[in-house]
């Protein structure tokens, strides 16, 4: 692998303006493709499988008319005064001609007359009405409204199911990631390269995301959890390279041989990296929900594309920029003689860099350094023993919203209850028809009911159905307590519940049971890859450990923020929110990949510095020093993306974004910078034990690249003429890279020493 790639960065710095061209033009035929054919996003709440869903089956065969989508229409007179008659006939005829609408209901007006509530129902599922344009016809219906001076707001399926794009959490991540770009390297050219290659890889992915769209249901969390990933894993990717190009630079390579041995070094990390985020984003197809399966396929077909993009888009732009990246001093140093020197100096032992000289500090006494950041940990995590789940209601979105300013006019007047009502499928070959009289009192003088309508039976006389108003908001504990009571203790065999409410409830538990079948899928094959690649059964569980406890901190952090309310002001919510259900599936596979990285990142380098030396302490020490600050500088990009999308109005992608964000803090800091080196210092050779069997069965994988661990000391000088693009050769370079097995057959045995 490491030769292959090799190979492909010598070619792409070669032909730099070749890779370029193509790999815009396939940037302007995706995004043309998209504008043509692409789709919009929908949610798709169907659970196989659970109570609802069966209730849900029932009413679309005997009452098609309540299956599908339904809007809600909430008109309202600032100054308090009645509504005119006239206006809520005239946007209840208007709302009758919309297209797909087979049903506009009876407008149910407040007590006090300033409000009046229109349930409209369509003849088809919310994922075929065009998104954004069934909203259109809604505010376009709701004309006589706006003329006559009354507020008219949206709810129900059709309005809370848009995700709206502003693009100003991209925008706010893209900035910072060039701030610290600049200061990292220098150099605009260099800071750049890594912002070319990110967006893009995501421009690319993320019109594959749209095309995708126009086949299947895909989430609407998609596309911003895919901009989100893609953003921060392009630039990181992108950065590991350039540093390693830069290195070569200033070890005196070729611009061109510079490049292609950044691709067959670090070009091996970024590739296992990128192979572990997406096995770990595949671990979301067993949620066995559609909305998590699209989700998972459609961000990783974004990371595999922003993989590919880095490692042939920078050798390619490296080799365009020449001895730009360097900066200005940097080529001032190479010209004058002192880049050697100061390499040399960088890959000394004796070098000691504020990384190195902590790393020691660690290693002196690893005991009380595990123990701390453990116990950090702990407490960091604690408050996820209270965590509470509900899926993202209109009621947990921001009040400049107008689904949230419709969930709060219908809870005012019509009572909390009123937003998540819950319907009853009542199978009428199972349940006697006389019975349900009955029913309806014992459901009337059930706790937390506020309102039972009579039943209505279905045209068929196979069901009826059953509309009962709770006394509590949809996200309010009880409110979820009344259905699974009305399910054990009220309602006989025969009856279902359904609608949002019950779904919702339904899709709380049947996350919280699946989310360990996914963390033992995602922690099983990370432990698979990482034991093939590091030869190291103790690293790899080492690892997988540390991750599970930065997650866990991460989950602790964002219960604390929105759950209890710390700092929920400062996001833009009004109030304490309780978490929403899609977080703890989605922040884990995500999160794992993603810490999976920095694990690459620094264990190649580690270990690569351990088959060398055979010091299983000081090259911990040289490890971190040699990745200290490129490391420091991807994460401290990716907490500046993943915190801009906590601007995003949409509650859910702020949490995922804080999580992310508190994640990879945590990650960089406590795990990288003291639990890696004192768990290392404290086991010493045991690190990289591996048993004899195991050796001989395992596939070697060569994931250090084939560059010696010393710089070359007589390297053949670099171009003259900084702007200058170098030759295309037609062959490989001359000291062309020794095959895999023979650099692995003889430096792993140490790996094997007990």
């Amino acid at each position: 692998m490491s030769g292959f790639l090799h190979r492909v960065g010598w070619l792409a710095a070669g032909r730099p303006w070749r890779v370029i061209g193509a790999w815009v033009a396939a940037l302007v035929v995706a995004t043309a493709l998209a504008m043509a054919w692409g789709g919009e996003p929908h949610d798709d709440y169907d659970a196989p499988g659970t109570a609802s869903q069966r209730g849900t089956d029932l009413l679309r065969a005997e009452f098609p008319v309540l299956a599908e989508a339904q809007a809600r229409v909430v008109l309202h007179t600032a100054d308090g005064s009645r509504l005119a008659p006239e206006v809520i006939t005239a946007v209840s005829a208007r709302l009758a001609e919309v297209p797909d609408v087979i049903l506009v209901s009876p407008p149910r007006p407040s007590a006090d007359g300033d409000t009046a509530l229109i349930n409209v129902q369509y003849d088809r599922p919310v994922t075929d009405l065009g998104g954004t344009d069934a909203v259109d016809d809604l505010i376009e219906a709701t004309r006589p409204a706006a003329d006559a001076g009354v507020t008219a707001e949206f709810g129900g399926q059709v309005a809370e199911n848009i995700q709206e794009v502003n693009g100003r959490a991209e925008a706010v991540g893209v900035g910072f990631a060039l701030v610290i770009l600049l200061v990292a390297f220098g150099s605009i050219v260099a800071a750049g390269v890594p912002l070319a290659v990110a967006l893009i890889g995501l421009g690319i992915g993320s019109a594959g995301i749209t095309l995708i769209a126009a086949g299947t249901n895909v989430s609407t969390i998609a596309p911003t959890l895919a901009s989100m990933i893609g953003i921060g894993v392009g630039i990181d990717y992108a950065l590991l390279l350039i540093t390693r190009h830069v290195e070569g630079l200033r070890a005196g390579l070729t611009v061109r041989e510079a490049a292609a041995r950044a691709n067959g070094t670090a070009g091996v990390s970024v590739l296992f990296a990128g192979v572990t985020v997406v096995l770990s984003l595949m671990g979301l197809r067993l949620v066995g929900l559609n909305t998590y399966v699209t989700t998972g396929f459609t961000t990783a077909a974004v990371v595999v594309t922003v993989v590919v993009t880095a490692l042939t888009l920078v050798p390619a732009l490296c080799g365009l920029a020449g001895t730009r990246l360097l900066g200005r001093r940097g080529r001032a140093a190479l010209t004058a003689g002192v880049g050697k020197a100061s390499v040399a100096a960088a890959g000394s032992p004796a070098r000691q860099t504020l990384t190195a000289a902590w790393a020691g500090r660690i290693g002196r006494r690893p005991l009380p350094w595990a123990l701390g950041a453990l116990l950090l940990l702990l407490l960091l995590a604690a408050p996820v023993l209270g965590m509470r789940t509900w899926p993202q209601d209109a009621g947990s979105q921001p009040e400049s919203t107008y689904q949230r300013r419709a969930y709060d006019l219908v809870a005012a007047e019509y009572g909390p209850g009123a937003n998540g009502p819950l319907m009853l499928a009542v199978d009428l070959r199972r349940v006697p028809a006389a019975d349900l009289p009955a029913l309806v009192t014992r459901i009337r003088a059930t706790p937390d009911v506020a309102a039972v309508a009579p039943p209505v039976t279905a045209p068929s006389g196979n069901a009826a159905v059953v509309f009962v108003t709770p006394a509590v908001a949809p996200s309010d504990k009880r409110a979820a307590d009344l259905v699974r009571h009305l399910r054990a203790d009220v309602l006989p065999p025969g009856i279902e519940i359904t609608g949002m409410t019950a779904v919702f409830t339904d899709l709380s538990g049947l996350l919280s049971d699946r989310l360990w079948w996914v963390v033992g899928f995602v922690v099983g094959v990370s432990l698979l890859l990482l034991t093939v690649v590091f030869r190291s059964p103790v690293v790899a569980l080492k690892a997988a450990v540390m991750n599970m406890l930065s997650i866990a901190a991460a989950y602790g952090v964002v219960t604390a923020v929105f759950q209890w309310g710390w700092g929920a002001e400062l996001l833009g919510l009004p109030h304490s929110v309780p978490m929403s259900s899609w977080l703890p599936v989605l922040m884990f596979t995500v999160l794992f990949g993603l810490s999976m990285d920095y694990e690459v990142f620094l264990l190649s380098r580690i270990r690569e510095d351990y088959l060398a030396t055979g010091d299983p302490h000081g090259s911990v020490v040289r490890g971190l020093a040699a990745t200290g600050r490129v490391i420091s500088s991807a994460a401290l990009i990716m907490i500046a993306v993943f915190a801009g999308f906590a601007l995003d109005p949409d509650v859910t992608v702020k949490m995922v974004g804080v999580g992310m964000a508190v994640a990879v803090l945590v990650d960089a800091t406590i795990i990288r910078m003291i639990l890696v080196p004192a768990t290392m210092g404290l086991l010493g050779r045991a690190n990289w034990w591996l048993p004899g069997w195991l050796d001989r069965i395992m596939p070697h994988v060569d994931v250090h690249g084939t560059e010696p661990a010393t710089i070359p000391t007589a390297p053949t000088a670099p171009t003259a003429e900084p702007s200058a693009v170098p030759t295309a050769d037609a062959g490989l370079p001359g000291d062309v890279l020794p095959d895999v097995a023979d650099q692995t057959s003889g430096s792993d045995k140490p790996a094997s020493v007990g």
